[in-house]
């Protein structure tokens, strides 16, 4: 993983690639130059976070919603989705319809999917929490797709698809 930080708070995260250098490098790709530039000694946050995602990796329900993200640059309507995701629980799904509406922007689901897919802090605003109509998984547009975000959803007890049988439920 690879995340990227300013004096206001966490602008960029990187979920896990195959090695160090590919997350960096998508880092840098996707935060830009000035990433790489300035102090690289972490804020206590930073330590705080890294340690509630290995506890987060391990199965444990963490909320990420106290760590203070920078969203410097990001228009109103993403602000407004991304602030009304953070608003989820583990565990914790709706559709894109679903946060649209709470979010305030009632019937905005297509640009809900689109906001949801250029959010630069997967995990810290839990976009793999959203799913699409009928319970379906939907995209994901971080590394792994949504065979990642199928895994993020089951570390935190999310079962994906239509409901077993009712015969099968009682073990028929």
């Amino acid at each position: 993983m690879a995340l990227a930080w300013s004096k206001t708070g966490l602008v960029r995260l990187c979920l896990p690639e195959k090695t160090r250098d590919a997350a960096e490098r998508r880092l840098l790709r996707l935060a830009g130059q000035a990433t790489a530039a300035g102090d690289h000694t972490p804020p206590p946050w930073i330590t705080v976070l890294i340690a509630d995602i290995r506890r987060y990796a391990d199965g444990e329900d963490v909320d990420f919603s106290d760590v203070p993200v920078d969203l410097a640059g990001i228009d109103d309507f993403r602000r407004d989705i991304y602030a009304a995701a953070r608003n989820l629980h583990y565990g914790e799904t709706t559709t894109y319809g679903g946060l649209a509406e709470k979010a305030g922007r009632k019937g905005l689901f297509r640009e809900t999917g689109s906001a949801l897919g250029a959010n630069p802090i997967p995990l810290v605003i839990p976009c793999h929490r959203i799913l699409a109509a009928g319970g379906k998984i939907g995209g994901f547009s971080a590394t792994g797709g949504s065979n990642m975000k199928e895994r993020m959803l089951v570390l935190e007890g999310v079962r994906i698809g239509p409901p077993p049988s009712t015969q099968a439920s009682f073990g028929f």
